[in-house]
Parts: structure tokens; sequence; C-alpha cells
């Protein structure tokens, strides 16, 4: 039998026991794709991320739900290059290779930045009142400004709702999340509202939640970076000013409260940045 070091980590942790959970292989030599897949149903957290050796960048990483492997996820990225620099692989600037590409990752401390890819966007293919039917709500809940197809290196819908309250009533139909909200693997939904509910600060305060298909169910994601970097280009594509800072909470609703922090540059680079708590450490053997 082979052992294989593991660390669990918490991205976009404020405190110990919030923010997204994250498993990370150290050194997944050995290790093909099939195996890959069962250790992350074995898990069965969001991601579980692989680092293996690259001629291109500090690692090359790849990343796997309990079901499917992604080309990129925020929270994967984050976590793992916190991983990457602790094992001495690198230093608080690093890069990682991914399926979407070579992704630059930095650190101030515990708080981790990446830089996403440039974003490519198409529109919706569902009315207003499709979209409020979708998240179990009414017409004017939803934002008259345009949901979008974002993709920063994993493409995913973006729907801006009217109030912070609309976000937090919000309850997908699995139906109509596969009609409205599929982009023919995967169903999902970003939805989010700036919180005027409370003084105007920098950055700004934004209420967010994230919805996808599991197993026929609609389940909820604590915290989403590849969202939250869509959402930067989401304000790039319909022509918000620049730069912008955003401070958005997720988690709340599933018990796991997440910080992630958007920053959108004037030259349209988007970064989004959070803090990296590693809870445990051990061996899985194969």
């Amino acid at each position: 039998m082979t052992d294989y070091a593991f660390r669990i980590v918490n991205v976009f942790a404020e405190a110990t026991l919030a923010g997204n959970p994250l498993c990370v292989f150290e050194d997944a030599r050995g290790l093909d794709a099939a195996t890959m897949q069962a250790i992350a149903l074995q898990f069965n957290l969001s991601e579980t991320t692989f680092i293996l050796p690259s001629e291109r960048a500090s690692a090359h990483v790849r990343i796997f739900t309990p079901s499917f492997e992604m080309p990129f996820a925020g929270h994967p990225t984050l976590g793992t290059a916190h991983v990457v620099r602790s094992i001495g692989r690198a230093g608080d600037a690093l890069t990682l290779e991914m399926k979407a590409g070579i992704i630059p990752v930095r650190a101030d401390a515990d708080v981790w930045t990446l830089q996403a890819n440039a974003p490519r966007h198409r529109p919706a293919n569902a009315s207003r009142e499709e979209l409020a039917a979708m998240l179990g709500l009414q017409r004017e809940d939803v934002s008259d400004r345009p949901a979008l197809w974002v993709d920063t290196g994993s493409d995913q819908l973006v729907i801006p709702l009217a109030s912070v309250d609309a976000v937090r009533r919000a309850s997908p139909r699995a139906d109509l999340l596969h009609e409205h909200g599929s982009n023919g693997s995967r169903a999902l939904a970003y939805v989010w509202a700036r919180d005027d509910t409370v003084p105007p600060t920098d950055p700004e305060p934004v209420i967010a939640r994230f919805f996808f298909s599991k197993y026929g169910a609609v389940v909820e994601d604590p915290g989403t970076g590849s969202a939250c970097a869509n959402l930067g280009g989401w304000l790039i594509a319909t022509g918000a000013p620049l730069p912008q800072r955003l401070a958005i909470a997720q988690g709340s609703a599933v018990g796991r409260p997440c910080r992630l922090l958007l920053e959108v540059a004037q030259d349209g680079r988007i970064l989004v940045s959070g803090r990296v708590i590693e809870v445990g450490r051990g061996t899985l053997s194969l």
C-alpha cells in the first residue's frame, strides 16, 4: 500500500470552522484520474485537489468534485496555493497549471489572491419571469439588469437580484434550474445583490449565493471563488465603472460564512482574494 498525505484547509474563512473546506493531496504522483475521482467522492467535499509536478508553473493541479473534474475553481486555487507554499514548493508568489490555463496566485500572510482569466460572456436564454420562477421568486425580485453566462475559467450563470432580501429568499426549483440554468453539462446559478441596508464602505458589501444541481437535487456552495471572478466579468460586460472593490458575503445560509474580496482593476484584471486556514492533516492508504 502507498500512503498519500493530504491537508484540510478552509478557504474564504474568517474563523477556524468557517469558510469553504478543501482537501489537498500534497503529492498525487501514482494516482490516475479514476482514482482521483473516487477519492474526491470518498471525501465528499465541494472539491478535492491533487498536486503534481509541472514544467510550466510552480505546480500542476487537478480539481475534482465528487462527480466530475473541473478546469478551474476559486477556492481550490487559493487553498492549493496555500499548501504548495507550506510544503516548500514556492513562496508568496506562484503559478498553478490547471486545465483552464496558468493561474497566478500571491499571498499576503494567509490571505491569498488569484488573477482570473479574461472573461467571456453570452446572454442568458431565459426571461426575467423564467429566472424568477427558477429561483422561487417574484418577477420584481430579479433585477432588470441582464443575467449573463460568464466564463473566467468556469462557465456560470450570473443573475443580479433586486435586493439582499431577494438573495436570502431564493429557493431554486431543480427542474427549472436544469431547464434555464444549464450550460450543457451542469445546472447552476449565482445570485447576488449589493447590500444597501448598511452604510457604504470600501470595499462595497455584496450578498451572494451559489446553487447547483447534485444527484438531481439543488445544493448550495458556501464560498465560490470562480463565481466571484465571474461577477467581475459581469461588471466588465455590463459596462460598470472601474475600478471596483466588492466584499462578498456568502455561505451564511448553509452555516459556513465566507468572505471573498473581488477587485476589478481599471485595466480589467479580475482579482479574487480570501483567507486560508489549515485545520487538519492525514494520510490515505491505497
